[in-house]
């Protein structure tokens, strides 16, 4: 299966540099392949720029200045999201991505204004996230990452496509022990995708 992983990071000595090595490998070792798609690595821009906003509807065109990021979302027949929460969000770069790569057209189809998906050829999804927070603290927030995996994208994939939420909360309190614990888990989830 072609997996495309997003990867939303700017510090290669971070965990969450740990839990996407480790995504990609277990990946790789389960026989897939895997298109690494490194967001800060890649140097992608995630301003959604005046005139991308004004020409947002125009389908074809509005895919011009990220047409290689299109390319490899429908490319793509799964999808790995490996991230931190900051702020409950998406840091920007990842927002960015989602801002300027999953457009009409693209991601759905918007007729007579009626909404439809158009990734159903995406199988799979799974999100490998780290929070600062406490899972309470989370689900006080709202968790607002955790829907948009849960209800939004699954709604944009195939339906009835299994969905994969793992997330290591309390990042400020972590140690050694539950970094192991949850780069382990990771590790058996993506060997098992």
């Amino acid at each position: 299966m072609r997996v495309l992983v997003l990867f939303s990071h700017p510090v290669e000595t971070s965990f969450g540099a740990a839990l996407h090595a480790q995504v990609v490998e277990s990946l790789t070792k389960a026989g897939h392949e895997v298109d690494d798609c490194d967001l800060y690595a890649e140097g992608f821009q995630p301003v959604l720029t005046r005139e991308e906003r004004i020409g947002y509807h125009d389908y074809p065109e509005n895919t011009a200045p990220v047409a290689g990021y299109v390319e490899r979302l429908r490319q793509a027949e799964a999808l790995v999201i490996v991230t931190p929460v900051w702020n409950f969000g998406f840091p920007a770069m990842l927002k960015g991505y989602f801002d300027r790569v999953w457009l009409p057209g693209v991601s759905f189809a918007l007729e007579d204004g009626k909404l439809t998906p158009t990734l159903r050829h995406i199988r799979k999804l799974a999100a490998v996230f780290t929070y600062g927070a406490t899972p309470m603290r989370a689900f006080l927030a709202g968790n607002p990452p955790k829907k948009i995996v849960k209800r939004v994208l699954r709604a944009q994939i195939k339906l009835g496509a299994p969905v994969s939420f793992m997330a290591h909360y309390d990042m400020n309190n972590c140690t050694d022990k539950t970094r192991a614990d949850f780069l382990a888990k990771v590790k058996a989830e993506m060997e098992a995708f």
